[in-house]
């Protein structure tokens, strides 16, 4: 008993690699969909910069598609070789770009690590210091993106000057933070007035 008509037939293996590849990018198009929910529902949740948010929906959609043209092609009878071959020369590529690029891509997980682990807030009084003797660099956190923080510096002339800390330093050095407004820097006295202070305890002539 025949289930299909005649001329139908000649056509079925096309018909059922058609509908292969609809099923494969259907399915890429729907994982990408929920995969860019859930990245949104926890930047949302967490405070991620949208910087940082944009980057891990471009790698995931990156990642996603690319394994699913992968598929495609090899349904489309693409030889296995040919595809191995492809993959690893574009996996060295960007291995080499990854350590190329090491700096910075530290950099951009340090901010997502800082927004995570709230190290370091917007409007955080801090001081990035060598160790917990000496003092170090000062002031109030107005920016962090994905490379740099920026802090407004504390300064006793009130220039008003900005520093920019790479993110990967808050990992690598001491941090100080006040609850409120810092104490003021001492300012080491200069010039012939500091010469002719007498030192303290001491007796004048």
């Amino acid at each position: 008993m025949q289930m299909l008509p005649q001329w139908l037939y000649p056509w079925v293996s096309s018909i059922v690699l058609g509908a292969q590849i609809t099923l494969l990018i259907l399915g890429a198009w729907l994982l990408r969909a929920l995969f860019g929910r859930l990245v949104r529902r926890t930047s949302t949740r967490h405070g991620l910069p949208p910087e940082f948010t944009f980057v891990v929906l471009l790698a995931g959609k990156i990642v996603i598609y690319g394994a699913a043209m992968l598929l495609v092609l090899d349904r489309l009878g693409v030889s296995a070789t040919v595809l191995w071959t492809a993959f690893t020369g574009f996996a060295a590529v960007a291995a080499v770009a990854f350590f190329a690029a090491w700096s910075v891509l530290s950099n951009i997980f340090c901010s997502f690590l800082i927004f995570v682990t709230g190290i370091v807030r917007l409007h955080d009084h801090i001081e990035v210091v060598e160790n917990g003797q000496t003092a170090g660099l000062r002031g109030q956190v107005i920016d962090i993106n994905l490379i740099y923080t920026t802090v407004q510096e504390h300064s006793a002339d009130g220039s008003g000057s900005t520093l920019k800390f790479p993110n990967s330093m808050f990992f690598q050095r001491i941090t100080r933070t006040w609850p409120g407004e810092p104490p003021a820097p001492v300012v080491a006295p200069t010039g012939a007035g500091a010469a002719s202070q007498p030192p303290s305890g001491g007796a004048t002539p």
